[in-house]
């Protein structure tokens, strides 16, 4: 299983994470930060737990592209 965070709070919206992982980030229009999709949301961290082992890497790729380090990404 693959355990994807986002603190969005703190996004600062530079679209990294949308171009290393379009599947699993997308950009809100509403305030321009990122999205993390099928997440869900506890005390400002979006979660997403996938059996999916495909979007490890591309996640990984988010996380370190990340210019402010709020992407966490783990397998369990």
């Amino acid at each position: 299983m693959v355990v994807v965070t986002l603190q969005r709070a703190k996004c600062i919206g530079c679209n990294y994470c949308v171009e290393m992982a379009p599947g699993q980030f997308q950009m809100s229009k509403k305030d321009g930060k990122s999205v993390l999709l099928h997440s869900t949301e506890k005390k400002g961290f979006f979660t997403l737990k996938s059996h999916d082992d495909g979007i490890f890497e591309e996640c990984t790729e988010a996380q370190k592209a990340c210019p402010v380090n709020i992407i966490s990404t783990k397998k369990i």
